[in-house]
């Protein structure tokens, strides 16, 4: 499927020396195929399971801890996001 998308593309830029309306053609085909086309094969058909809960409370509180961890760091490095996450849940 690549191979068909960079061929195409280079024949649009090719063309498009005469009509700059190809070089839009070949643009909108890549971007179309990074979106949609490389992504769709890389997806998984099936969803992963749910990791199994902790074997001990000791196991637990660390996976605690790292989650809010994560999730303070997420907010400070995106706090219009976070702040955006939160008038969600609000309502």
């Amino acid at each position: 499927m690549g191979t068909i998308v960079i061929s195409g593309t280079v024949v649009l830029v090719v063309l498009g020396f005469g009509n700059h309306l190809y070089w839009l053609a070949a643009v909108a085909l890549l971007f179309l195929y990074a979106q949609y086309g490389r992504d769709a094969s890389s997806t998984p058909s099936t969803p992963t399971p749910p990791p199994p809960p902790p074997a001990s409370y000791q196991a637990y509180r660390e996976r605690r801890d790292q989650q809010a961890k994560w999730e303070r760091r997420y907010r400070r490095e995106r706090p219009l996001e976070a702040r955006r996450q939160q008038r969600e849940r609000a309502k």
